[in-house]
């Protein structure tokens, strides 16, 4: 995510530029490869949102006994890969 972080930018800011740019950068997203990266980055981002609240939650004490922690592991990245499925397959 880190390193994609000066591409997503640099592509907020040819949306900016024109409408013809705009345009392009479109036509550009519309191709199948691109789309995977996207969902790709969509679903690290998730990831890292789930795991970040289930830390937040850990900080507070809360499930951190060994069941629970692996339970919401396990609920963390199957919440990921279902929201990603959703959003990508709307995206798509």
């Amino acid at each position: 995510m880190f390193l994609m972080l000066p591409l997503i930018l640099s592509l907020f800011q040819q949306t900016l530029r024109s409408a013809e740019s705009y345009a392009q950068l479109r036509e550009t997203l519309a191709q199948p490869l691109v789309k995977l990266v996207l969902i790709g980055l969509l679903w690290a981002l998730l990831h890292h949102l789930f795991a970040g609240l289930r830390f937040l939650a850990l900080d507070f004490h809360r499930g951190t006994s060994l069941p629970v922690a692996r339970a919401t592991a396990r609920l963390c990245l199957a919440a990921g890969v279902i929201l990603t499925a959703a959003l990508g397959a709307w995206l798509w």
